[in-house]
């Protein structure tokens, strides 16, 4: 026996003893058990389960399929910020490559977004989505969980309360005023829709102890951190300017792309299935959402979505 292969066998006989088990015992469940396969790995048959139209319109399944594709990528994302965020002091190799997977998953979605976009007929689309009230992707918590790990809360507030509260530490009162309230509040009554109250129901106390888990320790955070120290890199700065865009400008100009193809007619607009003001709510120059606005200069935040509204929204 060669002796590579020896040394193997010692580690996996050293793995195994503190289990009480011989090595030989292990090899033997080896033997008897089955090859992996593809389709079991990744749980194919399960995967493929998930669709569960709720009408018989065949453009149902395109959009219930890239929904959860979107979530996927948003399960990513997550997996790549959330250990970061437990980073007093970031290790700045890591955040760097964090930042970059996160910046290729946002544009893998944006460049796949014509599925929903051009995909869908928008006869059947007006009709099936009747059927969805009062879901909404507004009920994305995982969207809301990667602006809680990227952005100071105090940045995620209203714009028309930002300035006021860029100061305050109290968490409770910064999600009581976080701007995706205002996207599903009846404008008129300012009473909550029925999606946010579902919303709240179910999400409310987790994004407010993820918030407070967060505190002071966002990406955001860090990152200024490493600014003031002189210490983050140009191809650091450059990929959180990236994915601030990615998120904040050109995520939600999709979808307002995609709310204007199936929603707007010509003399008023249908209104969304969660009764989110979708008109107020999308459009990046009406939000001015920041994750790191030490990053912009005065005249990119003012301008804030301008340069990708044309390109984006025909």
């Amino acid at each position: 026996m060669d002796q590579e292969l020896s040394s193997r066998i010692e580690s996996l006989r050293l793995k195994y003893a503190t289990s009480g088990q011989e090595l030989l015992d292990f090899l033997d469940g080896l033997i008897e058990a089955d090859y992996i396969t593809y389709w079991d790995y990744i749980r194919l048959d399960s995967l493929l389960s998930l669709q569960q139209p709720r009408t018989s319109h065949p453009d149902e399944s395109v959009f219930i399929i890239y929904h959860q594709i979107t979530e996927l990528y948003f399960k990513l994302c997550l997996h790549e910020l959330q250990p970061q965020l437990k980073n007093k002091k970031p290790e700045i190799e890591l955040l760097e490559e964090s930042i970059r997977r996160c910046n290729r998953y946002f544009e893998a979605l944006e460049h796949s977004f014509s599925v929903m976009v051009e995909g869908m007929d928008r006869k059947q689309f007006l009709k099936f989505r009747m059927s969805l009230i009062p879901a909404s992707g507004f009920q994305s918590a995982q969207y809301r969980m990667i602006e809680l790990a990227l952005a100071r809360l105090n940045d995620l507030v209203n714009i028309e309360k930002r300035e006021a509260l860029s100061d305050e530490k109290d968490v409770s009162v910064l999600l009581d005023e976080i701007y995706w309230k205002r996207g599903a509040t009846i404008e008129d009554s300012g009473q909550k829709t029925l999606t946010l109250l579902q919303f709240e129901n179910k999400y409310g106390d987790h994004f407010r102890s993820q918030a407070e888990e967060n505190r002071g320790n966002t990406i955001s955070d860090q990152s200024k951190r490493l600014f003031d120290e002189g210490l983050l890199t140009q191809e650091l700065q450059d990929s959180l300017r990236e994915l601030d865009q990615h998120v904040n400008v050109l995520w939600p100009l999709q979808h307002y792309r995609s709310a204007v193809k199936y929603l707007a007619k010509q003399s008023s607009d249908v209104r969304a299935t969660g009764g989110t003001n979708w008109q107020k709510y999308l459009p990046p120059r009406f939000q001015k959402r920041i994750f790191f606005p030490f990053l912009w200069s005065k005249k990119e935040k003012d301008d804030w979505g301008k340069s990708f509204y044309d390109s984006y929204v025909k």
